[in-house]
């Protein structure tokens, strides 16, 4: 075998050896290299176990829970230990910016902040808005009522206090956040829930709403965000759902 030939086994072995340590690296490891993470966790985590504590709960053996509400500007944090029992709600975050209106977000651009039922499938420690975690939008249901537009993405919670369709928070907390969420998902949560609401679905706040929009169908959209509300507020269990062929939330 040639020098050459030897080299270019030797690099292509090399690059073998990188990529499968990479892979065998944990989420939580990945997370630790960074620098804002680690801030985060020295930062927060007493912090973070003495709240957790305040509950009744020892982190990190919990699953979480998120719910937004626009109009009222919060973010709640919603805890139980993991599958037992009913979630309570560990803290309530201010939203401290936002775009758009009441409604949901049908087309890329429209600066709106999405309404339904997603999940955290990603996790940034390096966003350009301090530390980010990513929404699973558009959904299926935005798939379907969106129609053939183009529904945009990109939806984060995040901080550093400035948004055009996202929710952010500020960098304090969002590092209480992100850090809580990380161990979350490190603990097993693969995929933790966020409800985004336009406003508490109450009767009171179902009024207000058909008191100052009529449109039909946003308003049937909303109504039918109404039964995912209610069940939580009525159970504080897990909300298990199917979305249907015209893009409706059906609770199991």
């Amino acid at each position: 075998m040639s020098a050459q030939k030897l080299n270019v086994l030797k690099t292509y072995f090399l690059i073998l050896i990188f990529i499968a340590t990479c892979y065998s690296e944990t989420f939580l490891e990945q997370q630790k290299k960074a620098a804002r993470f680690i801030t985060a966790e020295k930062d927060k985590k007493y912090l973070v176990q003495e709240l957790f504590t305040s509950k009744g709960l020892s982190f990190p053996n919990v699953e979480i829970f998120i719910r937004v509400f626009k109009n009222e500007e919060n973010l709640e944090l919603w805890a139980r230990k993991v599958n037992t029992g009913k979630f309570i709600l560990v803290r309530t975050y201010k939203i401290c910016s936002n775009s758009g209106s009441l409604g949901p977000k049908r087309k890329q651009g429209d600066g709106q902040v999405p309404e339904g039922c997603y999940f955290i499938d990603k996790f940034n420690p390096y966003s350009n808005f301090y530390l980010s975690l990513g929404l699973n939008y558009p959904n299926e249901s935005d798939k379907i009522l969106g129609g053939k537009t183009n529904l945009g993405g990109d939806i984060f919670i995040h901080g550093d206090c400035v948004t055009i369709g996202c929710i952010p928070l500020t960098n304090y907390y969002i590092e209480e956040l992100y850090y809580i969420c990380v161990y979350a998902k490190n603990n097993g949560q693969f995929k933790i829930p966020v409800h985004i609401f336009p406003i508490k679905l109450d009767s009171v706040g179902m009024n207000k709403l058909k008191g100052y929009f009529t449109d039909p169908k946003l308003i049937s959209f909303w109504q039918n965000l109404e039964q995912i509300y209610n069940k939580f507020e009525t159970t504080h269990d897990q909300i298990n759902y199917l979305i249907d062929s015209k893009g409706n939330y059906i609770v199991k």
